[in-house]
């Protein structure tokens, strides 16, 4: 069994998804392992990680659009503001959806579906500087 690690920055653009596929895909092709799992983790509670569609990018507008219908900036029921109208409800967006992914590795590559991408969702409407951790263990 063989492991490898690597971290990530990933630049966010406020309340959108970021694909980083590609990104990815390199740390697992380095990583030299041809068959396993590589884990997708980020570091944040307001920022998280999704597997969706990368074919229309109407799927990410709709998404953003959703949560934010969802759990709306400003919201009054929100005591913890500290950081702005968007601060608690980034950590709830977070909260509902992931903070890891775990994907297959088969011949030295991600096993995704034909449409699927690997994004960055970013809950806060400022642009900030996320970091991820790529673990790939296998053989």
């Amino acid at each position: 069994m063989k492991q490898s690690q690597s971290t990530l920055a990933v630049s966010t653009h406020g309340q959108t998804l970021t694909e980083i596929t590609a990104e990815v895909a390199r740390a697992v092709a380095a990583s030299g392992i041809a068959t396993g799992l590589v884990t997708v983790f980020i570091r944040h509670t307001s920022a998280s990680l999704l597997i969706q569609e990368n074919a229309d990018p109407g799927v990410q507008r709709d998404l953003v659009a959703f949560f934010q219908r969802l759990v709306p900036d400003g919201d009054r029921l929100f005591v913890h503001t500290s950081e702005g109208p968007d601060d608690m409800p980034a950590h709830v967006k977070a909260a509902i959806t992931q903070t890891s992914l775990l994907i297959p590795v088969s011949n030295g590559a991600m096993a995704l579906g034909t449409w699927q991408g690997i994004y960055v969702f970013e809950h806060r409407a400022a642009p900030h500087r996320r970091e991820l951790v790529v673990h790939v263990l296998g053989t």
